[in-house]
């Protein structure tokens, strides 16, 4: 039994959850954990399970059957090839070539669905010059192709050089988008520029470990009141958007910000959910006539992103260690 206070409430169980998060997170950062878990012979069966509840699977086939079925269901797709923290050039050069091949396979099936990444993934580990290299490489791909191209979100570490190499695409092309992180006190100070910039902005609360002192605490009221502030900039402004999220509530507050243009097709915002995650939401969007989107991952390198979604609700890992042990 969870001891409860005078008031009814759980005694330090929220403070007890956020204390497993951050736990979760720095595991996630974790570079040598991120390469040993999936080859060892033990732990790398049991976090595969895990993992398939988040991710389409380990080769593009898998995405892209994940992404048929998406359409199907009347949503758009995203396709992130997953990989982060590359410090090798050649590596971050193969990656490029996969991220070539999955936009061609995309257009080729006639799939509604971008393509998205992490800018370390492609070189920006190594040197920035080679991420915008690469970077204008899938630009170039995407753009020929049709799709949208979306930059990823990384640590705050990473945000100034991140930001930088979007402005320097967003000179060249007009479909890169990119993720901000509404839980970042910069980000209100990053807004005013990036509405000035075209391609799609997505926002998300963030996900990464980071100190107080450069972000909100995860579940707190001022998160929640900096989302629907860049949430309300985004739609005050007309500006392609993503709401990127799965919180109901929040799905609730950006319903009614937007809802006298439902069913309207040329929708400048759509609200999107990960794979394996907000199923009902995203179709409770599209029902009401939003545009609607959901994400999907796929690779080998998926232990930062189940270990960032489990942390995001460490109540998720009670679904952990039943889908470890094959329930």
């Amino acid at each position: 039994m969870i001891p409860q206070d005078a008031a009814g409430g759980a005694t330090g169980d929220d403070d007890l959850l956020a204390r497993v998060a951050d736990v979760i997170r720095r595991l996630a950062l974790d570079e040598k954990l991120k390469e040993r878990v999936p080859s060892d012979p033990m732990l790398g069966p049991l976090a595969r399970r895990i993992a398939r509840r988040y991710v389409a699977g380990e080769t593009v086939a898998e995405a892209l059957a994940a992404v048929a079925a998406i359409n199907g269901r009347g949503h758009r797709s995203t396709v992130d090839y997953m990989g982060e923290s590359c410090r090798d050039a050649a590596r971050a050069d193969a990656a490029t070539d996969v991220f070539l091949d999955v936009s061609e396979r995309l257009a080729g099936g006639g799939h509604d669905s971008s393509v998205s990444l992490d800018l370390s993934h492609i070189g920006l580990a190594v040197d920035a010059g080679l991420a915008l290299r690469n970077a204008r490489r899938i630009a170039e791909a995407t753009a020929a192709a049709g799709q949208e191209m979306i930059i990823s979100a990384e640590g705050s570490d990473r945000t100034d050089a991140v930001l930088d190499v979007h402005g320097a695409l967003c000179e060249e092309f007009d479909h890169i988008g990119v993720t901000v992180q509404a839980r970042l006190h910069r980000t209100a100070d990053d807004m005013p520029v990036l509405l000035r910039r075209l391609g799609r902005i997505r926002l998300v609360k963030g996900s990464f470990f980071e100190p107080e002192t450069i972000a909100h605490r995860r579940g707190s009221r001022e998160l929640r009141e900096a989302y629907l502030s860049c949430a309300r900039a985004l739609v005050d402004a007309g500006h392609s958007c993503s709401f990127a999220t799965h919180d109901w509530d929040l799905f609730g507050e950006l319903e009614s910000m937007v809802a006298g243009g439902a069913h309207d097709p040329a929708a400048p915002w759509e609200f999107e959910t990960l794979l394996g995650l907000g199923t009902d939401r995203v179709a409770a969007m599209r029902e009401k006539g939003h545009p609607t989107r959901e994400y999907v991952v796929y690779g080998t390198e998926w232990w930062l992103y189940v270990c960032n979604r489990i942390a995001e609700d460490p109540q998720r890992l009670f679904h952990a260690v039943a889908d470890a042990a094959g329930r």
